[in-house]
């Protein structure tokens, strides 16, 4: 079992933001002037726990003077009251937000109801700023449609020295022109569905009548060759990445917005291929180490070179869980 360090409150600590705030939009601070605002993956440094509600904080690399940011518990609250109120909105026409400045310490507190068990609720994630060092994964996340596979083949294509995607294992039978370990790894189902419940596998799935995944030892295999692995998978994924084993560098390419393709004759997937990026920018955008909008495939992967080289040779914020 891995070991966590939990630091005393006396000690600087530093958190990313996992969500936006303002607290002139806030009903629930005490004073709004008194507030920090942040947006998602900004750096805090965490000055004061000592309030159950209201943390002391200051965005990190500012002269700016420590304010109010709320506590975990208080913005999982806050998520939690309104998928409440969303799951209710067809009953009650008064919102659990109305009477919330009275009574959320209690509601909050009392954190047992089904609607708070079954959300997934971000707010801060404990960091910690390392020296330059290699990112050995490199995962490109996106809407399906929005350039991933190209990006990824041309980097490899460009640079097969520093760069390699893990070969999927396949219970399909080979074909005369396969040979296993070239494009696939030639599996039996019996074989491969012991390994996905010994949980040897990142991603799997059915095609046809055959199973495909990409299985953990390959991308270990990639970076004890001293390569990045280079991965195009689905969020979840970021699961079983985002630890020090796979030390990941999340990138996700964005689809350009309804108003930069509006001029372009489209039979609708265009429109699908923009509202399926912003659902996933909405619910892992705070997972992402980069975005950028692939208006311009080329531009896109040059500016993807140039910040992999950037990332490399400076300091970076990663998870403390990656430290100790």
């Amino acid at each position: 079992m891995q070991t966590q360090l939990y630091l005393p409150i006396t000690f600087q600590i530093y958190v990313r933001a996992q969500f936006s705030y303002n607290p002139y939009d806030d009903e629930l601070i005490p004073c709004p002037q008194a507030g920090v605002s942040f947006q998602t993956g900004d750096i805090l440094q965490v000055i004061s726990k000592d309030d159950h509600n209201w943390w002391q904080a200051k965005k990190e690399g500012t002269n700016g003077t420590a304010g109010l940011i709320p506590s975990p518990e208080l913005q999982e609250w806050r998520m939690a009251s309104l998928a409440m109120e969303k799951t209710n909105s067809d009953k009650v026409s008064c919102s659990i937000f109305s009477r919330k400045k009275k009574h959320f310490r209690d509601k909050y507190l009392a954190k047992h109801s089904a609607i708070f068990d079954q959300l997934d609720i971000a707010t801060y994630e404990e960091v910690v700023l390392l020296p330059s060092f290699k990112r050995k994964t490199l995962v490109l996340l996106g809407a399906h449609g929005v350039g991933r596979r190209h990006i990824k083949n041309t980097l490899i294509g460009n640079h097969p020295q520093k760069y390699a995607y893990p070969i999927p294992h396949t219970t399909r039978p080979p074909r005369k022109s396969d040979e296993n370990g070239k494009t696939y790894y030639f599996v039996s189902h019996d074989e491969m569905m012991a390994d996905i419940a010994a949980n040897e596998y990142l991603e799997y799935g059915t095609y046809g009548d055959a199973m495909y995944g990409t299985k953990l030892e390959t991308i270990r295999g990639i970076h004890a060759e001293g390569k990045v692995a280079i991965l195009d998978v689905e969020p979840q994924a970021l699961k079983i990445l985002r630890t020090a084993e796979y030390t990941p560098y999340v990138v996700f390419i964005a689809a350009p917005s309804m108003s930069a393709i509006k001029d372009v004759p489209t039979d609708g997937s265009l429109e699908r291929l923009v509202k399926e990026s912003e659902l996933l920018q909405q619910a892992y955008g705070h997972l992402f180490d980069l975005i950028i909008v692939n208006s311009n495939i080329d531009e896109t992967i040059e500016t993807l070179e140039q910040q992999i080289e950037h990332i490399n040779e400076t300091s970076q914020w990663v998870p403390v869980s990656w430290v100790y």
